[in-house]
């Protein structure tokens, strides 16, 4: 079967969320999924290059604009790959894919992995909108990570006959572990920031990072943000004027074995989103599988659902400062309670969300889709 998985960026050029989750469905295996991934350039001429095996072309982009590159050849190169493929995923949300698909071959399977909801921009979504409501009705199938995002969404809601919700998975056992150096590097980390929060993300707005760092304020901590994004100076900016630049430390972008480490040294994982553009938080299944609490908000996406109030973490409203740094406070305090909310997470995400179950399921939708579109043609 030759799959096409199409989305805006992909690694190692952008870590984050959904690069991630294509880079797992890139691992199916090999002798029966022969994967491709086209994406574009933030900016640039063009190029193919290999990821982990897997060949990716990033078409040539002028320019980002509202994190969209704007690459006038993506939908006509979308085309042209889609023509030798078996099956199209069209990673939404990304507006150059819904343009491209209107040319899609009828004998093509579509698989639309609906991410997330697009947020804001109302003049926009009135362009693009006939483009995405396309997609999803020449879609064979729709993959969600969470019933909520299909009863949440005005585009899916008409389709739910054709959505199926099939949650993310992770590495458990790669973020479970860590071998004897990264143990050193754990413990050493540890007596040195006794009391450690750290967040995980890109630094764009949905992410929640202001109110983070509001929260600081309040909680008797040292945290480390790790990623890089647009507000990355007005974050800087920021916890200066809070007086909390001693106690934050900005990272930037690290491998994903220190990310691990710092997980590991730290007592809590904060989650601070503030929109739905916030779907999920692979993090959040991270953090768990390496035995830590969470604290997230509630989104009414499948954020809450992943590390549930009192059961893997704890739960409070979006854009709450005050309500976030008391629950920082009280896992940093009371380390029983959070230490039995993280061996909850682990065991959820073993039951739940494990990368194996998630290829599972994800195998079983591109079969099945594959096989009603050859049927009805």
């Amino acid at each position: 079967m030759r799959i096409l998985h199409a989305y805006k960026v992909y690694l190692p050029a952008v870590y984050g969320g959904i690069p991630s989750v294509i880079a797992t469905l890139a691992t199916l295996p090999r002798e029966e999924f022969e994967t491709e991934i086209l994406v574009a350039r933030a900016c640039g001429v063009g190029g193919g290059y290999e990821f982990n095996g897997v060949k990716v072309e990033a078409v040539s982009s002028l320019a980002t604009v509202m994190s969209t590159p704007l690459a006038p050849t993506y939908p006509f190169r979308l085309f042209e790959k889609a023509r030798s493929s078996d099956v199209v995923v069209h990673h939404a949300p990304f507006p150059l894919t819904d343009i491209g698909l209107i040319l899609l071959p009828k004998k093509t399977t579509l698989i639309v992995h609906w991410h997330a909801e697009v947020v804001g921009r109302p003049w926009l979504m009135r362009v693009l909108a006939p483009f995405i409501r396309n997609s999803l009705r020449r879609a064979d199938r729709i993959v969600v990570s969470d019933p909520v995002l299909v009863e949440k969404s005005p585009f899916l809601r008409p389709f739910a006959a054709k959505c199926v919700a099939i949650p993310y998975g992770c590495d458990n056992v790669y973020w479970e572990r860590l071998n004897p150096d990264e143990q050193q590097v754990v413990d050493r980390l540890k007596k040195q920031h006794p009391r450690l929060v750290v967040a995980v993300g890109r630094l764009v707005s949905y992410k929640g990072y202001e109110v983070f760092l509001r929260a600081m304020q309040n909680v008797d901590a040292e945290a480390v943000i790790i990623g890089e994004g647009q507000l990355r100076a007005d974050l800087i900016a920021l916890a200066r004027e809070l007086g909390v630049s001693s106690r934050v430390t900005f990272l930037g972008v690290l491998e994903p074995h220190e990310v691990k480490q710092y997980i590991h040294a730290a007592g809590v994982l904060a989650f601070p989103s503030v929109s739905e553009a916030e779907a999920f938080g692979l993090v959040q299944l991270e953090a768990m599988s390496a035995g830590k609490p969470v604290v997230n908000t509630a989104l009414p996406t499948a954020v809450p659902n992943i590390a549930r109030d009192n059961k893997e973490g704890l739960t409070v409203p979006p854009a709450d400062p005050v309500a976030f740094a008391g629950a920082l406070t009280r896992l940093l305090d009371q380390p029983e309670f959070a230490a039995r909310l993280g061996e909850a997470g682990r065991e959820r995400v073993r039951a739940e969300f494990s990368q194996s179950l998630f290829l599972s399921r994800m195998q079983e939708v591109y079969k099945q889709a594959l096989q009603h579109r050859m049927s009805a043609s």
